[in-house]
């Protein structure tokens, strides 16, 4: 690098001495002018000297003005101003003199001719360096982008991987394959192909396979998807076979491809049919998996958010042989989890990862190390010392809710509204068994939230039941109908809980079959851009009829709700008041804090 920007240097000066020579020296060089001028000068008594450099004169006249002309080759001057009608009583008055170095100028006059053919060639030679370098392959297109590592050095295993136990069990079978080949193949045990890892964004994919690479101790290579795809067309497919080029040179190693989805999405599906780029890179990876050519212990690792939009030819049986599903991890996986990320922290002794691990259902590894990564922020604006139980309690709100706005000025009628409203989702959660447990209330905002509550279930739950459904809906509706039971009035304040209302009670009918009226059945089919991997629309596939039907069942059950919370609220009027009154006072309220409001009496 140093020695690139020297030559930058002295490049830069090169062109700048040249330019210096042609519009500055040049510009100061005599006039030219026809050695019969010099002549007829000479003949009038003006010339005064005579500077000889080769065949070109510097002609010094009396008056101080210099002039340039030239003469024959290998003449003599004097004889030449003789034949042009200079006397010798003339002649004997002028001073000739020879110009010494004159080589030396013929030199720097050939070095100006060739500057510029010197500059041009630099200026290509530089381009060429630069667009082979690393950091650019430009001249490279067809090479593989794979990053390999070398797997002697591990710096990522299973030690490192939490709340994914059979999802590592299943991968360690993979790192056995290429440590002790042996073992399976004297039992006629074909090595797996490849392994496709499925899981939503953030549970720990892309860290599963570096452990792997960690635990085989074979080389590795990394590549997303994305990284093979060019404007070019036929570059991903070149790139393809460099790198399982590669990976053969080097077997037994393992190839992990990153975000698969960016080229392995249903053929057919694109823009350019079947001359797509991206088609074309995926058949290549199709023929190097399972081709005629794949005797190799060479076992590609893939992760994907999206395993529906993959070609079925990606999936079959001796490409991704196995389906290891990362999905989101239970109670326990979140408590491994985060004491792998407070490991190397300064943690207090009041921090109880279990309750931690409770109150964060739904959490993903990328979540849990946020919320860890915000603790250790709010200690450190505190100035303390170490993470304390209140500094995860508020990091895992700003990760649910977003940060706290406090500096936000609320007029007093609009924060009496919110208090009220907030008291009454948290009051009808209270009453209703089914509802999960009300964790906290505020009335500071959050986001985009003016104030909000916190209600997290006491285990993980992966069924949900109409029971549940319906209780869930009269606490969402509850702060509406807390305003109208208090103010006789409704605000713009529950447009985002109506969204959710309206948007659960329609799944309840259309996609779980909760209504006696329609029956156990599913109305619509959702139609997909595969190429896009996005939702257009729904295709309905039942008439007019049923629509008005699902409508007005969606309208039944969100009414039943309403009118549930608003009878709730009606006979615990003097409660909510009493909630109300609490977060006007001390705006927020924790789990502790409001069940004492109603004497100690467990929900």
């Amino acid at each position: 690098m140093k020695w690139s920007r020297a030559l930058y240097i002295v490049l830069i000066l090169v062109v700048f001495a040249f330019l210096y020579g042609v519009f500055v020296l040049r510009a100061d060089s005599p006039d030219v002018v026809d050695i019969s001028v010099i002549a007829r000068r000479a003949s009038q008594g003006e010339v005064k000297s005579i500077l000889v450099d080769q065949n070109e004169l510097t002609v010094e006249l009396s008056d101080g003005q210099q002039l340039a002309s030239n003469k024959e080759p290998g003449a003599d001057i004097f004889e030449t101003l003789r034949i042009l009608g200079v006397d010798q009583q003339q002649l004997r008055d002028i001073r000739v003199s020879v110009a010494p170095g004159s080589g030396w100028d013929s030199w720097l006059t050939v070095l100006g001719t060739l500057l510029p053919l010197i500059l041009i060639g630099g200026f290509f030679f530089f381009i060429l360096r630069q667009a082979q370098g690393a950091g650019n392959q430009a001249l490279s297109f067809g090479k593989s982008r794979a990053r390999m590592f070398a797997g002697d050095k591990p710096t990522v295993t299973f030690q490192d991987v939490a709340g994914a136990e059979e999802a590592k069990q299943e991968l360690a079978e993979i790192v056995e394959f290429l440590r002790e080949p042996e073992k399976f193949i004297s039992l006629g045990a074909r090595i797996p192909k490849g392994v496709l890892m499925v899981g939503p964004p953030g549970c720990g994919k892309t860290l599963t396979a570096k452990a792997i690479a960690g635990e085989a101790g074979v080389p590795f290579f990394s590549i997303s998807g994305s990284e093979f795809v060019e404007m070019f067309v036929g570059v991903g497919a070149s790139r393809v076979r460099d790198l399982f080029d590669q990976a053969k040179r080097n077997s037994p190693c393992i190839i992990f491809m990153d975000e698969i989805d960016a080229v392995g999405r249903h053929r057919g599906a694109g823009l350019g049919g079947s001359h797509d780029e991206r088609e074309q890179t995926l058949n290549q990876i199709l023929v190097e998996m399972d081709g005629f050519d794949t005797d190799t212990n060479v076992i590609v690792v893939a992760a994907t958010n999206r395993p529906d939009i993959l070609d079925p030819a990606l999936l079959r049986p001796g490409r991704f042989d196995r389906r290891v599903i990362l999905d989101r991890p239970d109670r326990r996986g979140r408590e491994q989890i985060l004491g792998i990320h407070v490991k190397g922290k300064p943690i207090a002794e009041d921090v109880n990862l279990g309750i931690i691990a409770k109150q964060t259902p739904g959490f993903v590894g990328a979540d849990i190390e946020n919320m860890v990564n915000e603790a250790a922020i709010l200690a450190a604006r505190r100035s303390a010392k170490q993470i304390t139980m209140e500094d995860m309690q508020q990091a895992i709100e700003k990760v649910i809710a977003g940060p706290e706005r406090r500096s936000r000025i609320v007029p007093e009628a609009e924060r009496k509204i919110i208090a009220f409203h907030e008291a009454g989702h948290a009051l009808v959660g209270r009453l209703i068994p089914e509802c999960n447990p009300v964790h906290k209330v505020s009335i500071v905002a959050r986001g985009m939230a003016g104030g909000y509550v916190i209600s997290l279930p006491d285990e993980d739950r992966y069924l949900g039941n109409q029971i549940k459904y319906e209780a869930e809906l009269a606490m969402i509706l509850g702060g509406r109908a807390a305003e109208e039971v208090v103010f006789n009035e409704i605000t713009t304040g529950a447009s985002d809980d109506l969204s959710k209302a309206t948007k659960l009670a329609r799944t309840m009918v259309t996609q779980y079959g909760m209504s006696k009226k329609l029956g156990p059945l599913m109305f619509g089919e959702k139609d997909e851009l595969v190429f896009l991997g996005k939702e257009i629309g729904e295709q309905r596939n039942y008439s007019e009829e049923i629509a008005r039907q699902i409508d007005h069942e969606v309208r039944r059950i969100v009414e039943e709700a309403h009118k549930r919370a608003v009878l709730l609220l009606k006979e615990n009027k003097t409660k909510l008041e009493e909630i109300a009154a609490r977060l006007l006072k001390e705006e927020t309220l924790d789990a502790k804090q409001f069940e004492t409001l109603f004497s100690g009496a467990p929900a």
